[in-house]
């Protein structure tokens, strides 16, 4: 009996532990994404743009540095772009140009420093620029849409996610 009921319990402290293991959930990222880019072209819409003039992508960046970013930082840039070709904009698909520096594993990366020059080369009127900063629990995310002639930011949108296994995967350095 004494046997069977220490068995219970463990089989009980198993489960409870497994269930803790899954609490954080992962938000569908794509909607995050694409939620988003719809509340930078509400705010943008206001400024004036409309779906005639280019808009750049660019990955979004690690806050604590600029020089990074990850595979949640592309996918991101990716999603929005997607979102704003569905809504009818013209996005210029930098991966494609060979005039843009893309380094391995990180994507391509606009300081803005080279905002104009590159925004020139390619026409566009504004660039999507963003952040990410992680937590023990959250992603926070900055996406802004940044008239390329002068550097004014045109919208903004924060937003954050939980860190569950998909995003805690995404963030993690790539060897």
């Amino acid at each position: 009996m004494k046997k069977t009921l220490t068995l219970f319990y463990a089989s009980l402290l198993t489960v409870a532990i497994a269930g803790c293991a899954s609490l954080v959930k992962d938000y569908n990222l794509v909607s995050s994404s694409y939620s988003a880019a719809d509340k930078l072209l509400k705010a943008a819409n206001k400024s004036g743009i409309d779906t005639k003039q280019a808009i750049l992508v660019t990955s979004f960046v690690n806050i604590d540095n600029v020089q990074q970013s990850s595979t949640f930082g592309r996918m991101t840039a990716e999603q929005i772009g997607s979102r704003l070709v569905q809504r009818g904009y013209k996005v210029i698909e930098m991966k494609m140009r060979g005039t843009v520096f893309v380094q391995e594993k990180t994507g391509e990366l606009l300081l803005s420093r080279k905002l104009r020059q590159i925004s020139l080369q390619h026409d566009a009127y504004a660039v999507v620029v963003g952040t990410y900063g992680s937590s023990k629990g959250t992603v926070y995310v900055t996406a802004k849409l940044v008239r390329a002639a002068d550097n004014v930011i045109l919208s903004s949108y924060d937003y954050r996610l939980p860190m569950g296994p998909d995003t805690k995967k995404m963030l993690q350095k790539r060897g």
